[in-house]
């Protein structure tokens, strides 16, 4: 396991932590359905706008467990009709996590979603989880899919030209929870088969939204922090901030650190079918009881309902990335960057949309939990 606090760049993996107290007294379950409260009932109106958000989904899936509970809040959404999966990129270079992502849109009834790979050379370690992809329950797979290699994937920058290709003009959100390479390298894309514009061009037409969990924007312990997925590519950390056409709003390291996803929900909310792919990775990322940070499910989360009150926003302003992969945010009026900002009742009822859309039970299984349309 690695401790990813130790070292420059690299998120803790969190020793476990103990339950709050209040949790033990009923302080903290009239607390819990107060929170239910705000999450299903305080925010319904931008839920019944209709809209369903196309979304994008960049990771480093198989280096942290986040992401994995990212894509469990992603495909809840859209079996609620509040958002559309259009592909899923992956930065970890990695045979095996392609093949995962496969499973895990396969568990959830959406086998047919493109996934496109980076062959960078970054982070090619092993990952702790990505082997479910390869478990059997007999003779079958644990979890079916058809991709059975990232080998037999298409490059990543090619299915996110697609996929922008394909959508109305200022339209699409994309969720960059794990490093910037995929991202810069469409930048640089030239016109081609697929689409007449060049990268640059289609991010401005096609892209409304980039929501991104990177950096750090407040101390952490009191420390500058330099944060994993900047550091890991800090070439393309640098010219996302400086030359990403449409707006960006950063998921600060501060903002998922602040809201932990509770053990208690890996081990209770996910029981209605014998195997979880969601709850497995957990378990073999760092076990319960360990409440894990939710950094890459705050990006999804904001991405989809920016309006809808559960962060607040920095001013608008500038973001540059140093060569030491520090993170500097200057206000400016005429800026397209802010950060997410989080008080601490936000942070509950986070908390809580976020353990309520990652458990969620696959649309095929409807009917072993409710499954409401409305807003979490």
């Amino acid at each position: 396991m690695r401790a990813r606090c130790a070292h420059v760049g690299e998120r803790p993996s969190g020793a476990p932590i103990r339950l709050r107290a209040e949790a033990r007294n009923g302080v903290w379950a009239l607390a819990h359905v107060r929170n239910l409260i705000l999450v299903f009932c305080g925010l319904i109106a931008s839920a019944t706008a209709g809209e369903s958000i196309p979304l994008i989904y960049d990771t480093d899936i198989g280096n942290d467990v986040d992401d994995v509970l990212a894509m469990g809040v992603i495909h809840s959404l859209q079996t609620r009709g509040q958002c559309e999966l259009l592909a899923v990129t992956i930065t970890k270079d990695h045979d095996q996590c392609a093949p995962f992502v496969d499973a895990i849109n396969t568990f959830y009834g959406r086998g047919e979603i493109p996934i496109g790979v980076c062959r960078s050379g970054v982070t090619p370690e092993q990952s702790k989880f990505t082997g479910l992809a390869e478990e059997k329950s007999g003779r079958e797979d644990r979890y079916p899919h058809d991709l059975r290699s990232g080998k037999d994937a298409p490059d990543a920058v090619s299915v996110l030209r697609r996929a922008l290709a394909d959508q109305r003009d200022r339209s699409v959100v994309i969720a960059q929870v794990g490093f910037s390479t995929n991202l810069a390298g469409l930048l640089k894309s030239p016109a081609d088969d697929i689409s007449e514009w060049t990268g640059m061009e289609l991010v401005t037409k096609k892209v409304r939204l980039l929501s991104v969990m990177a950096g750090a924007f407040a101390p952490i312990r009191g420390k500058e922090h330099i944060e994993y997925n900047v550091v890991k590519d800090i070439p393309s950390a640098q010219a996302l901030a400086s030359d990403w056409p449409t707006p960006i709003v950063y998921s600060g390291f501060e903002i998922g650190l602040a809201a932990d996803y509770p053990a208690t929900s890996i081990d209770r909310d996910y029981e209605y079918v014998p195997h979880h792919p969601l709850k497995e990775a957990y378990y073999l990322y760092n076990p319960p009881p360990h409440n894990r940070p939710t950094w890459d499910l705050t990006s999804v989360l904001y991405g989809v309902f920016p309006d809808a009150g559960y962060f607040d926003l920095s001013p608008t302003g500038t973001v540059t990335v140093d060569d030491k992969g520090r993170t500097h945010f200057k206000a400016d009026p005429d800026g397209r960057r802010r950060y997410l900002i989080m008080s601490d009742l936000q942070r509950e009822r986070v908390v809580e949309a976020l353990v309520q859309l990652s458990s969620q039970p696959p649309e095929t299984l409807r009917g072993l939990r409710s499954a409401g349309t409305s807003q979490p």
